[in-house]
């Protein structure tokens, strides 16, 4: 029964990435509108934070610059089948994720895929990031900034190290679209004006940040042999 559920749930992932090439972004929209999305995730920029109240208000992520962001197969086999991101419920520190995003059909997830990966800020430069196993970014993610303290990772041996406060980065470049992460750190104030996360601007100076963001962008799982 295990491994038939198993397969169902991949074969749905599978149909939802194959799909999402064919979608239409204004079906998308529409669907997201219907599934009452709208109720969690605004999708129209530019950040509407402006104060901490603000921010504990919203029950989850901002999503206008969802194409920027995500990696587009990766977002429809998400909405098929949704694991949590976070380790904790999103806005708070105490209270555990329950994991209870609602799936959509593959269809849907295609569609609403779509949708979502047409919203860019206009502020992330493509190929700027080169995505590899990178000393100096693993460096200041582990020793030099307290990254680790906050997202958990894969660390050495395969064994999952860092934080629960922040959202996991585990796999993370698989998610996470590495030219965005560079603009993200680069320029906090046009993404999450008020956030928990340290502003590192600064602190660190471009190549570093380069660098961190050429680290997490190569979070992927090993290709079995």
């Amino acid at each position: 029964m295990r491994a038939l559920l198993t397969v169902t749930i991949s074969a749905t992932c599978l149909m939802a990435m194959v799909s999402v090439s064919k979608a239409d972004p204004a079906a998308g929209q529409a669907v997201f509108k219907a599934k009452e999305c709208v109720a969690c995730h605004y999708t129209e920029g530019p950040a509407r934070e402006k104060t901490i109240e603000d921010q504990l208000a919203k029950k989850g992520p901002e999503l206008w610059y969802a194409g920027d962001k995500f990696q587009a197969e990766w977002l429809a086999g998400w909405l098929a089948d949704p694991k949590p991101i976070r380790p904790m419920k999103f806005n708070s520190l105490t209270e555990e994720n329950a994991g209870d995003h609602p799936a959509l059909g593959a269809e849907e997830s295609a569609t609403v895929a779509e949708f979502l990966m047409s919203l860019t800020s206009g502020e992330v430069e493509a190929g700027t990031v080169k995505v590899k196993k990178n000393a100096k970014g693993r460096q200041i993610f582990t020793k030099k900034m307290p990254c680790s303290g906050c997202h958990q990772y894969t660390g050495r041996k395969k064994v999952i190290a860092g934080g629960r406060s922040g959202p996991s980065l585990v796999d993370a470049g698989v998610r996470l679209n590495a030219d965005w992460i560079l603009a993200y750190l680069k320029k906090p104030e046009v993404f999450k004006p008020v956030k928990m996360m340290p502003v590192f601007v600064g602190l660190l100076s471009d190549k570093d940040m380069a660098n961190v963001a050429s680290y997490v962008g190569n979070f992927k799982p090993k290709k079995k042999k």
